[in-house]
């Protein structure tokens, strides 16, 4: 038996036992006689708790330091109702035969500490009950109960505002879920002080019961139990059951005011008592006017004089300190002679000091700050988080996140964003102004500061508040300032997104897509093609506005066609063939017949003998003027008539119109005659090199 319990116990560990065997030797002091003996270290050991907990509140920092603070709270009320019904069942059974019947300690507090009058004593008792039931735990549990309130209403906005900063690059994940944690803890903490308060409001009335039991218990027990005269039996039962109750009382003030320091402080890196003498004490010239008020007091006659004098002497001597104490601090240090101090060489350069690139990065004027600042009602931290969701669903890769900072040589109401540390694009906004954006269908003009859209490079306005509604009523869209800077970075992210995709992000993209289908990236990456080769192929797509959600086909297309081929082109244009029917989807959302351009049978043989003759890299000058000028006359045709700008070429010649026409068009997709599903129809309604 001794051989199991050892082995229980050294599994379980002494720290995991020791809060089960506190609560049942709490629990059994309610049933079980105690001696006296035990009763007065019981009783010592609940004095020495209460000022334990009250020393460890005076020297927390934070509320959360202390985070035990309401079960300790319970269990040391807990403690003191057993400890109050043991040493009432000895009182009850011994009291008759003398003071000390319950204990020294019992014995102590009801004749030293009320100087043996149990009348004193009663009033004292009432005194302690009143100021620990009334003032301290009513006042505490107030506190506590505001406190929670305000840190149940404040959790969402300190969430969003843990999410803005990882949004943002300023913590990582890690970070996040500790300050989210905290955050929950600290509401818990205030809900569970604001219950806990209850417990010493009950141990209060608790006590007065206990002791008008006591007493009129022991009359009884003393009287017609042991045959006492009414007098001394009063006398003997009421200073024990005093006693008894100001053992209990005592520590029960301490308790309570330990929480009310608890929730009642405000959270700084100092304690408590580091915080009174820097704020109460630090101050020579309240120490002054209090020392001549306390010694002008002093003065009156039939005042005690020495006190109010010494009193103000003692404060006017700390004054006197505290004014020459800089003085003398300077006074100690002596002028030092640099030329005679030895050269101490500075600190090495270390890859410490190598600082990275953001891959994106939003700088503003410090006019712009309020934007981003979440104790000023910013919301364009939130406005980016939305963006990098956004673009996570619609193009298939979660984005690097958006560093942000002030930048003082901006204009004030200035911005830029930058890809890789160079600028992609800048802007102005006014916090406290409304961009109006003209469509092109508006029917009036507005008063305000001429401008143009940063983003789409519309004409617009920024106007007052107060013209909102007259600008939406000429047909004018208007918005914030947040939505402008978050648009243009929403529109910027979706055109630069090949260069977006990393190795990193892309490594990320495949472990993310192991998790559902391990097999794809095992037989892929790097059996038959490395990282570097999948990110290209990537980034081909990507570029000409194709999003990679569906990587199970990406993928399968590329294990199936990697052991024939190495070139990225070529597998990149398997891929699009692959993809053909949500390519066309995404052109033709709705639509069974595709109205697309076509080239001219002439043009297509004369490019194709050019693209053999080139290599299948370069168009011949004069040939490439005049594809140029065709393809611009066939776009406005097709833009004149209300189709979308899709160019339907063979095969062997996609690639190259695609990458020939995409920096003077970049608004014309290309399309290969592959990537046509065959239950779509195709009409051609313009023609690049001849007619319709």
């Amino acid at each position: 038996m001794l051989l199991i319990l050892q082995n229980f116990i050294k599994s379980a560990g002494l720290r995991n036992l020791a809060g089960p065997v506190l609560i049942v030797m709490v629990l059994a002091m309610m049933v079980l006689p105690l001696p006296p003996f035990l009763l007065d270290i019981l009783f010592t050991f609940n004095i020495a708790m209460a000022i334990m907990v009250l020393l460890v509140s005076m020297n927390t920092t934070h509320p959360l330091d202390f985070a035990v603070f309401p079960t300790v709270l319970l269990i040391t009320t807990l403690l003191r109702l057993s400890l109050n019904v043991a040493s009432t069942r000895v009182v009850l059974l011994e009291g008759h035969t003398g003071g000390d019947a319950a204990g020294k300690v019992i014995e102590a507090f009801g004749h030293f500490l009320v100087g043996g009058n149990y009348a004193v004593g009663m009033v004292v008792f009432l005194i302690l009950v009143v100021i620990n039931f009334m003032v301290i735990t009513k006042g505490a549990g107030r506190i506590a109960e505001v406190g929670a309130r305000f840190t149940l209403d404040a959790m969402p906005g300190k969430q969003m505002a843990i999410d803005a900063d990882l949004n943002a690059g300023l913590i990582g994940e890690d970070a996040a879920r500790t300050r989210r944690a905290a955050v929950a803890q600290e509401a818990e903490f205030y809900g569970a002080m604001d219950g806990a308060s209850k417990f010493v409001r009950g141990d209060a009335v608790a006590g007065i019961i206990i002791l008008a039991i006591t007493l009129v218990g022991g009359l009884v027990v003393g009287v017609l139990q042991h045959n006492m005269d009414i007098a001394n039996a009063a006398k003997n039962y009421t200073l024990l059951a005093i006693g008894d109750g100001l053992v209990a009382q005592i520590p029960a003030l301490i308790i309570s005011t330990a929480a009310g320091l608890i929730v009642s402080r405000v959270a700084s890196e100092q304690n408590i008592g580091q915080q009174l003498v820097r704020q109460l004490f630090n101050q020579p010239s309240v120490l002054i006017l209090a020392a001549v008020i306390i010694a002008m007091m002093g003065l009156i006659p039939g005042m005690p004089h020495f006190a109010f004098l010494f009193l103000a002497a003692a404060m006017g001597g700390l004054a006197y300190y505290l004014i020459n104490k800089p003085a003398v601090e300077e006074e100690v240090v002596a002028p030092v002679d640099i030329s005679a101090m030895p050269v101490v060489e500075s600190t090495e350069a270390s890859w410490e000091d190598v600082s990275q690139v953001d891959v994106l990065g939003l700088e503003v004027g410090y006019r712009m700050i309020t934007l981003v600042d979440k104790t000023q009602d910013g919301d364009l931290l939130r406005r980016i988080k939305g963006i990098r969701k956004k673009f996570t669903q619609d193009v298939g890769f979660l984005p690097p996140p958006v560093h942000i900072r002030d930048n003082l040589e901006l204009r004030p109401n200035a911005y830029r964003i930058t890809l890789k540390g160079a600028e992609i694009g800048s802007g102005e906004a006014f916090p406290n102004l409304f961009l109006a954006i003209n469509p092109g269908n508006v029917t009036g003009e507005l008063p305000g500061t001429v401008t143009r859209d940063p983003a789409f490079g519309l004409p617009a306005i920024w106007i007052e508040a107060s013209m909102r509604d007259q600008a939406q009523n000429l047909g004018y869209t208007v918005v914030d300032a947040g939505t402008v800077v978050a648009t243009h970075i929403s529109h910027l992210i979706q055109t630069h997104s090949a260069e977006l995709l990393g190795r990193h992000e892309l490594q990320q993209l495949l472990d993310h897509l192991a998790k559902t289908a391990p097999k794809l990236t095992e037989d892929l990456v790097p059996k038959l093609l490395s990282l570097a080769a999948v990110q290209k192929i990537l980034q081909n797509l990507l570029e000409e506005g194709m999003h990679i959600r569906d990587m199970r086909t990406i993928l399968e297309t590329l294990t199936e066609h990697a052991a024939q081929s190495q070139d990225t082109q070529q597998l990149t244009a398997q891929v699009r063939m692959a993809l053909g029917p949500a390519i066309v989807q995404q052109l033709y959302p709705a639509a069974q017949e595709l109205q697309v351009i076509g080239i001219d049978k002439e043009l297509e043989f004369v490019l194709s003998q050019a693209l053999q003759a080139g290599g299948g890299k370069a168009i011949e000058p004069g040939l490439a003027n005049t594809l140029l000028r065709e393809a611009q006359n066939a776009v406005h045709t097709q833009e004149q008539l209300g189709f979308p700008t899709v160019l339907l070429v063979p095969g062997q010649l996609r690639d190259l119109m695609a990458r020939f026409l995409k920096r003077t068009l970049p608004q014309l997709k290309v399309l290969s005659h592959d990537e046509v599903p065959g239950f779509k129809s195709v009409r051609v309604t313009a023609v690049v090199g001849g007619r319709a």
